[in-house]
């Protein structure tokens, strides 16, 4: 027996076609449930509707539960700044943090191996970079806090493995879930600032493209170039190290800090514990962070590294760079 579908019914599941979002979707399936034509021709149809209706009802329900739980999940910040680790399944997040921080998180061939926020300590030189792993995204699988937790980073690393039989769908879902949570990923420096739940958050990502030791590395950053757009892909591989040290390098770029030392007056410099700084920072700003009261009283400071000479006198708007060594004078 023909369907007889009616243009109500084609314009609904146009709409369906179209939706963006689950609950776009859930309501173009109950529209085209409600002026389908209800005859035995149409019994398979009614039958594939209820059931999607079902699997997103569910999926949905899923997420709503997920996103009440969102603020009894919270990583304390620690060190020069924090990057969270998101991505599907084995892509191989645990692994790069266990290589990178040596702290050893649960590693599983299985998927789901982390199921709550797990940081660790990375270094970089004379300063330490918290690492935060996540549980794995998918299309029904997906913790409504990680938003939280991301939106407060400082830089996301997106992380896919090459072995994904859908490494850009996988992707693709990841984006979409954080769009839909207010985040936005992009390849530009962002300003920290303090984050607000209803707010768009844009945020520095990079991307690792892990297990490159299996080969396929640039079919599959191919097919992820369209998803991730002008992110930054690094191809990395913890069995064999590849583009670790590289990663690490990228990581602190990506942080956009400079790390500034401290000297008193003909004494040698303290060298032990840099203090890390926004890039751009000035020796005005510098003051301040040292001690109120040094920026009120500031009359210049001498600077080693990246000035013209060794102590050289600057004034309170000069511009600190990596590594350089400042004197205040009051």
């Amino acid at each position: 027996m023909p369907a007889n579908l009616t243009p109500q019914y084609l314009a609904a599941e146009q709409k369906y076609r179209e939706a963006k979002t689950p609950q776009d979707k859930l309501r173009a399936l109950r529209e085209m449930f409600a002026v389908m034509p209800k005859h035995k021709g149409t019994d398979r149809l009614q039958g594939d509707i209820k059931r999607k209706i079902a699997k997103l009802t569910e999926e949905m329900e899923h997420v709503k539960k997920s996103s009440g739980k969102r603020y009894n999940e919270y990583v304390p910040r620690e060190g020069a700044g924090q990057v969270v680790l998101i991505g599907p399944p084995n892509a191989g997040k645990s692994s790069i943090i266990d290589r990178l921080t040596h702290a050893s998180p649960e590693v599983g061939p299985y998927p789901f191996t982390t199921k709550k926020p797990l940081p660790a300590m990375m270094p970089y030189e004379d300063i330490q970079i918290q690492m935060v792993d996540m549980p794995p995204i998918t299309e029904t699988y997906y913790e409504g806090w990680v938003s939280n937790i991301v939106r407060d980073c400082d830089i996301v690393l997106l992380v896919v493995g090459v072995d994904d039989l859908d490494p850009d769908g996988a992707l693709g879902v990841i984006c979409r879930r954080m769009q839909e949570a207010g985040v936005t990923f992009t390849g530009e420096d962002v300003a920290r600032t303090d984050t607000d739940e209803f707010r768009e958050t844009r945020k520095k990502t990079l991307v690792a493209l892990n297990k490159v030791d299996l080969g396929e590395a640039d079919l599959v950053a191919d097919l992820v170039r369209p998803v991730v757009g002008n992110l930054p892909i690094h191809e990395v591989s913890c069995k064999s190290g590849v583009g670790l040290e590289d990663l690490r390098q990228a990581i602190y770029q990506g942080l956009a800090v400079v790390r500034v030392y401290t000297k008193a007056p003909g004494k040698k410099p303290d060298l032990s514990r840099p203090y890390v700084v926004r890039r751009g920072t000035t020796v005005l700003d510098m003051a301040r962070q040292i001690h109120k009261d040094f920026a009120e009283h500031l009359k210049f400071a001498r600077v080693w590294g990246h000035a013209r000479f060794e102590g050289q006198p600057v004034e309170k708007g000069y511009v600190l760079r990596d590594k350089d060594v400042i004197e205040i004078h009051i």
